[in-house]
């Protein structure tokens, strides 16, 4: 159905029911004066509007507020059950669900693990995966984080070799997961989506202009230009890990998905060699980067053997990230994955060190902030603003 013309009433009214429904979700339950204050309505016009929003199924009665002897106000607030949205995020060992309802708050929750060369159909593991999380009726949209990025020519999922997505290789991925899950499905970078969760909860919110660097067992980035994510004409911006680097072999010697530039030099199994070589035990590239760490906060040559194998693993991250400021020129940095997280503020202060003796703009590097799995996190709020734009769109044009 169409929407409202613009300058008509129908119009004034879709405004200040998203004015109002967008003060219920930042502040919580209000009352209608408080409303009528907020978006600067009238009495008789806010009575209307919780009226219309409350027939819409958007917003319901919270109880009675006590105010001056004598009086009561009716409290309102979002309707929980107006639409639910779920997040997947998908690794090679395993796959986790979350599902939260229109105001974001997570409802069910699921992990289920994976081998790592499934015998059953990818719709079905996906399918699997969110029934644990026990989604209730009204769901109106999954979006799935892959360690991989949509190519939009082609609808097919890209920039992964195919033993690393087993079963994703298919064409028109999107509309055939959407059919199969029954709910239109997105599916989007996972390092995207981490970059979500920071700019909206974490180390880049308020900031328009920030590169994210995941350092984990594998190496990738996420571009936010002008408050907007940018992905690239084939879905690949930020796949850092594919960069040539100095000292690394190319994809012409190593093949195009084998460890190969920034991620030959910086990837999980890099670090660990890098750190053994400087005598730092581990028996992976987290434990070995926080053992580094911890010796190095001591003396004697153990402590300088650790902390030049930190100094090396930030100059070859921050070579990378020179690069991309180059180009970019963000005003902000956000480091986060396994890499990073082990490292900690220490790591972080010898990667600014390295990154701002190499360039010219210096821009600001911080760690991530966001709790808990930013992969779901970033999910689930691309989910809740795409559903939230069609809920709350819809109140008053019908």
């Amino acid at each position: 159905m169409s929407g409202p013309v613009p300058g008509t009433p129908s119009l004034l009214r879709a405004i200040n029911d998203r004015a109002a429904l967008q003060a219920l979700l930042e502040r919580g339950p209000l009352t209608r004066p408080e409303i009528g204050t907020l978006t600067g309505l009238s009495k008789p016009t806010a009575s209307q509007l919780l009226s219309r929003l409350q027939e819409a199924g958007l917003v319901v009665l919270d109880g009675l507020r006590e105010g001056l002897p004598g009086r009561t106000a009716e409290v309102y607030r979002i309707n929980p059950a107006a639409a639910y949205v779920a997040a997947l995020d998908v690794t090679p060992a395993r796959i986790e669900a979350k599902v939260a309802d229109i105001t974001g708050t997570v409802v069910g929750e699921h992990t289920l693990p994976t081998p790592r060369r499934p015998h059953d159909a990818l719709v079905d593991r996906l399918a699997a995966a969110l029934k644990g999380a026990n989604p209730p009726a009204g769901l109106r949209r999954v979006v799935i984080g892959v360690q991989a990025a949509i190519d939009p020519s082609t609808g097919r999922l890209g920039y992964a070799a195919a033993k690393d997505v087993p079963g994703w290789q298919i064409p028109d991925l999107v509309p055939t997961l959407s059919t199969g899950l029954g709910v239109p499905v997105d599916v989007e970078n996972n390092v995207n989506l981490v970059a979500l969760a920071e700019q909206a909860h974490g180390a880049a919110r308020g900031h328009r202009d920030f590169v994210l660097l995941w350092a984990d067992q594998g190496v990738g980035a996420a571009l936010v230009l002008g408050g907007r994510m940018h992905r690239g004409a084939t879905g690949g911006a930020g796949e850092v890990g594919y960069m040539p680097a100095p000292g690394a072999p190319t994809a012409r010697e190593a093949g195009r998905y084998a460890d190969h530039g920034y991620q030959a030099l910086t990837g999980g199994v890099a670090v660990l060699k890098l750190l053994r070589s400087y005598g730092v035990r581990g028996s992976d590239f987290r434990t070995a980067v926080a053992n580094a760490v911890r010796a190095a906060a001591g003396g004697g040559q153990r402590a300088d053997d650790a902390r030049a194998g930190l100094r090396d693993i930030a100059a070859r991250l921050a070579v990378g990230l020179a690069a991309v400021t180059s180009v970019v020129d963000p005003g902000l940095i956000v480091l986060t994955g396994g890499v990073v997280s082990s490292g900690g503020e220490t790591l972080r202060e010898l990667v600014e060190h390295e990154l701002h003796a190499l360039t010219i703009p210096r821009p600001r590097v911080r760690l991530s902030s966001v709790d808990g799995n930013p992969v779901l996190a970033g999910a689930l709020d691309q989910a809740l603003a795409t559903v939230r734009d069609e809920v709350f769109g819809s109140t008053v044009s019908s």
